[in-house]
């Protein structure tokens, strides 16, 4: 019998298919798009003398991560501005401010973002502090979660904010104890200074989607859902950068794109919707979904919850969140996307949100049937008991951002307190969801937190993540290896409709990634050192770490 000779083969390591039926191979062929073969020694007869052949060497090939909630073009573009992410203490966070002021001397604005709450008591920096390093330019700069940004005393001049300045519906102008703005804008509120700041051009924007493309490839990311395409706040539409890439091919990841709900309209924006997940779809590039943010987060007490947060003395507050979107409306605007053929990607933290989510999706179960729009809710900080089977029931995936679910200084000094021992031993319940039957996805939210899908296995895997040491956040909630592999691979396929991607099979597509050791072989601990060393799509390397 003969054989067509394959365009690419690899063997001679361990090969993680995450297929069902066969879970582990040593070698495996592509030819053109597509995996043609997955075994072992009888796959060589597929080299011919073209064949390019790579000996893993006993590293492990898997199917290529992909992430089911990310902003590339804002973590692009912030990577060229103000870039705070790596700064930890205030005086850290405010040199670096410094340092990039003085090399822009000639910069209008300065912006940014991506400090961290815990590196300020109470998490609340103040404006003064910003006024210290830039007084003569307005700074605006958003922290890692994006849910509040810190401004100068000028920047607030040239808003118009005053102590008589209304706070916006969705949103929050935290003041002193005499009224006056401090310098900390949450939610909604971050637009009255945000929308004030320079705009990036379109030939930013595409250069800031193919920078955070490389990056993500560099972790073996070959698929992603851009969790906001459309103009949200001060942040600018992405929209244009993914069109343009995708018609000249220099799109190389496939992605999804979730279009903004305008939480300030209703279903009058619907046929807009339409209009543009025609116009944007293209190539590599899909827009099939729509992204309704339900409420903020846990740290500014924004996050919506079925009870009241506590204040720092434990007793009860007034304030139980936000919820974006009328629930009641929101049951009706679902139906009708779904309806559409719409998929919805949800944004719940708090158990009142992800409560008021499944419900939108039960809406649309019960008045359209099963379609199959495949809806998931993001971030899933606290999920009461009694909705945890109902993932399962409803057939809406868990869309979890694992780098999330560990005792670190925002966890343990902003969040616990508030939420009292019962609702924090809810948090981030990973293994609970996979037990009850739930699918499984998994994502960063890059720029929130680091991209590296490693390091999201990492801590999934041990509920610690690689850089802290400490206990363990929460053990029961731990899942295993393969079933972190899973969400980030073929549970964020299924997500973002990429049925022929996920798994290494025959007939798959070819989206693979050689990582720089079997995690597996080691110790759990060491789960977050693996390295990505080639990245392919369809085939063809996109990535090399040798290059």
């Amino acid at each position: 019998m003969r054989h067509t000779p394959a365009d690419l083969v690899f063997t001679g390591g361990p090969v993680l298919t995450l297929d069902a039926a066969r879970s582990r191979a040593t070698t495996v062929a592509v030819t053109g798009e597509r995996v043609t073969a997955v075994g072992h020694d009888e796959v060589r007869e597929l080299i011919g003398p073209r064949t390019e052949v790579v000996d893993l060497a006993g590293k492990l090939l898997i199917p290529g991560f992909q992430d089911a909630h990310v902003h590339p073009v804002s973590a692009g573009i912030e990577l060229a501005r103000c870039d705070l992410t790596g700064t930890r203490t205030a005086a850290d966070t405010l040199a670096a401010v410094r340092a990039y002021a003085d090399a822009h001397p000639g910069q209008e604005w300065i912006t940014g973002g991506g400090w961290s709450m815990e590196a300020f008591d109470g998490g609340s920096p103040t404006r003064d502090l910003l006024d210290r390093v830039v007084p003569d330019r307005p700074v605006y700069l958003p922290n890692r979660d994006h849910h509040g940004a810190w401004v100068n005393t000028r920047a607030l001049v040239l808003a118009g904010i005053t102590r008589d300045t209304p706070d916006p519906a969705d949103g929050r102008i935290e003041r002193d104890a005499l009224g006056e703005p401090t310098g900390l804008l949450q939610e909604g509120a971050m637009d009255l200074v945000g929308r004030h700041t320079p705009r990036s051009t379109p030939a930013e924007r595409r250069a800031a989607l193919l920078r955070a493309q490389a990056h993500l490839h560099s972790y073996g990311i070959t698929a992603w859902q851009d969790a906001i395409v459309g103009s949200f706040g001060s942040m600018d539409d992405p929209a244009d950068a993914y069109l343009a890439a995708a018609r000249d091919g220099s799109l190389t990841a496939r992605v999804v794109g979730a279009l903004w709900w305008d939480r300030e309209r209703g279903a009058e924006q619907i046929p807009e919707l339409v209009e543009k997940r025609r116009e944007l779809s293209h190539g590599r590039f899909r827009a099939g979904s729509v992204k309704i943010m339900q409420d903020g987060v846990a740290e500014t007490g924004t996050a919506a919850l079925l009870g009241p947060y506590l204040d720092a003395c434990g007793c009860a507050t007034a304030n139980s969140g936000t919820s974006f979107v009328d629930p009641v409306e929101l049951r009706s605007y679902v139906t009708q996307l779904d309806a559409l053929g719409f998929q919805a990607h949800f944004h719940a933290l708090g158990d009142r949100a992800v409560r008021e989510a499944l419900d939108a999706v039960r809406a649309a179960r019960e008045a359209n049937g099963w379609t199959d729009t495949r809806p998931h809710l993001a971030h899933l900080q606290i999920v009461h008991p009694d909705d945890i089977d109902r993932f399962r029931e409803l057939g809406a995936t868990a869309n979890i951002q694992p780098l999330w679910a560990a005792h670190e200084p925002q966890m343990d000094e902003l969040t616990i307190p508030f939420l009292g021992e019962e609702r924090a031993g809810r948090q981030y319940p990973f293994g609970a969801l996979l037990r009850s039957g739930a699918t499984v996805a998994a994502g960063s939210d890059w720029p929130v937190s680091s991209p590296d899908p490693m390091h999201g296995i990492h801590t999934a895997v041990n509920r610690i993540t690689p850089e802290e040491q400490g206990p363990v956040f929460l053990p029961e909630q731990r899942i295993t290896l393969t079933a972190a592999f899973a969400a980030y691979t073929a549970g964020t396929a299924y997500v973002n409709h990429l049925d022929d991607t996920g798994s290494i099979r025959p007939g798959a597509l070819a989206d693979l990634a050689v990582l720089d050791r079997d995690p597996y072989a080691g110790p759990p601990e060491e789960i977050g050192a693996t390295r990505v060393l080639r990245t392919y799509v369809g085939g063809r390397r996109v990535h090399d770490a040798a290059s």
